[in-house]
């Protein structure tokens, strides 16, 4: 008898003589845990299923019915996640870890998991038996506004696998997802632990990657979500898009943790050199270009070990990004030119990205009105636009690891602007602004402050303002993040170089408005 059928039939016969006895499900669950976790390493959470008496698929059924009752879209939930949770290898998100609980009436804890369950109320039913005593029926405690009960911890120190960093993600995206629409910021302690925790993962990434059985399946699971975070980029505010994306790229780091069979370490590697290099995309746009770079460094380590090119390419790309949004274009110039010597003549999104960067690194370098390297840079972005007609529709559709044609004529407009050629870049810009559907919010936010600096660079001040003014006013507080208060603040400081221009209302509005908005992000 094999030990998966040994573990089952140990599991029937605990069952069978619990029942006889008249004990609960939840205290049988507890006793093939003990009597089975020491032998096969049968978790808390597949002994309540044992428990049960009930298959993968019995369960799979029950959470469907809960969606549906609930008005949800069906899940993608299947036997191998599942059995992925089961097994240890992946931890349940807090929707899916909500409805299993509900399935098996208890709390997380009783399925091996800490901290509460994000609808906020408890699960079991009145009268259950726990251990050796039987607790009393209590009222349900429903919290105002579904408060949600996050126990705050401290995370100095990280466990072993990295839990509590995982745990200090799962809190604040808790939290996030609470807050949502109500502008609440982050107290600056817990946004100092969030960040550290961040770090810590991405560490451990990179040990794990020095040191070097996942199914195909499981990899196909995470390979469509680490596609479903790049969708998310442009909607998701990107604080609560890092939570996911980092406790993602945590469960491929566990997998990576002992040598793969070549062709499944390489997709790992594949997915940990995406994950991170969209991680450094969030930080960039967060405000932090320190961690945005050692994401990006990580993502070429795990990159350089598929031997992809393109991919290897794409990483360097976005990390020529840092250095031209903080301050450094002849760093982010040099990148780029690396970036599109390794691409090659291969048709890939950084073919097309590369020769973008370049055009954007000239025109800070040189300014508006140089004739020469205005050239340089339309001859740049020329190369762009064949490289980007030569690209399959894969690349050009996917927005976060490819490059559509929205965001070639955002990026070519912003270089324009930069050249200081308003009225093209203008148009430019109006034709990327029509592609962008009502829900994204990042780069059309940049695009408006882009065409306001195209009404200022024609001398219509006012009219440039008022249209900052009411972009930085259609945004909560959740979407102001670093990378747009910055593109305020370049077009307040270019206004305030007009003359007369400190008579104008709407600017010094504008101006205390951004000021308060930084004075909150640095408390």
């Amino acid at each position: 008898m094999t030990g998966r059928h040994r573990e089952t039939e140990l599991a029937r016969r605990s069952r069978a003589r619990g029942l006889a006895a008249g004990r609960s499900t939840p205290q049988i669950a507890d006793e093939i845990h003990e009597l089975c976790g020491p032998r096969f390493g049968t978790t808390r959470i597949k002994s309540h299923r044992l428990a049960h008496g009930i298959a993968l698929a019995d369960v799979i059924e029950q959470v469907r019915a809960l969606f549906e009752r609930d008005g949800k879209p069906i899940p993608g939930i299947g036997e191998t996640l599942l059995s992925a949770y089961e097994s240890g290898l992946k931890r349940p998100g807090p929707e899916y870890l909500h409805y299993l609980c509900t399935v098996y009436r208890v709390e997380p804890v009783a399925l091996g998991y800490d901290g509460p369950c994000i609808c906020g109320h408890g699960h079991r039913m009145p009268g259950v038996v726990r251990g050796t005593e039987v607790e009393e029926s209590k009222p349900e405690v429903v919290p105002s506004q579904r408060e949600l009960w996050i126990q705050q911890t401290g995370s100095d120190a990280p466990g072993a696998g990295g839990e509590e960093d995982e745990n200090v993600l799962r809190r604040t995206l808790l939290q996030l997802l609470a807050a949502t629409g109500t502008g609440v910021a982050l107290d600056p302690e817990i946004h100092s632990r969030v960040f550290g925790a961040v770090d810590n993962i991405r560490r451990r990434m990179d040990d794990t990657l020095v040191s070097a059985t996942v199914s195909p399946a499981m990899l196909d699971q995470w390979e469509d979500a680490t596609s479903g975070f790049g969708r998310q980029y442009m909607n998701t505010p990107p604080l609560q898009l890092l939570c996911d994306v980092l406790l993602e790229f945590s469960s491929v780091r566990k997998a990576m943790a002992h040598r793969q069979p070549v062709d499944l370490q390489e997709r790992l590697c594949r997915m940990a050199a995406r994950l991170a290099g969209l991680s450094g995309m969030i930080m960039i746009n967060l405000g932090d270009h320190r961690l945005a770079r050692s994401f990006f460094r990580t993502g070429r380590t795990a990159a350089d070990e598929t031997g992809d090119r393109a991919l290897r390419a794409w990483v360097i790309a976005r990390e020529s990004l840092v250095p031209l949004y903080y301050g450094d274009p002849r760093e982010a110039l040099n990148l780029a030119r690396k970036s599109r010597d390794l691409a090659g003549q291969t048709p890939c999104a950084a073919q097309a990205m590369a020769p973008i960067v370049e055009a954007r690194a000239l025109a800070m370098l040189a300014g508006a009105g140089k004739k020469d390297v205005v050239d340089q840079a339309k001859r740049a972005l020329s190369r762009a636009r064949a490289a980007f007609a030569r690209m399959n529709s894969d690349v050009q559709g996917d927005i976060a690891f490819g490059y559509t044609e929205r965001q070639l004529y955002f990026h070519q407009g912003d270089a324009l602007v930069r050249l200081g050629q308003p009225l093209e870049a203008d148009v430019i810009l109006e034709q990327a602004l029509a592609k962008y559907e009502p829900s994204e919010w990042l780069d059309p936010t940049l695009i408006k402050f882009d065409r306001a600096r195209c009404k200022l660079l024609e001398g219509e001040v006012e009219e440039a303002v008022a249209m900052a003014m009411k972009t930085w006013q259609s945004l909560d507080d959740d979407y102001r993040a670093d990378i747009v208060v910055r593109k305020a603040q370049d077009l307040v400081k270019a206004a305030e170089q007009v003359r007369n221009a400190d008579q104008i209302p709407q600017l010094r509005e504008l101006k205390e408005a951004i000021a308060t908005r930084t004075k909150v992000t640095n408390a």
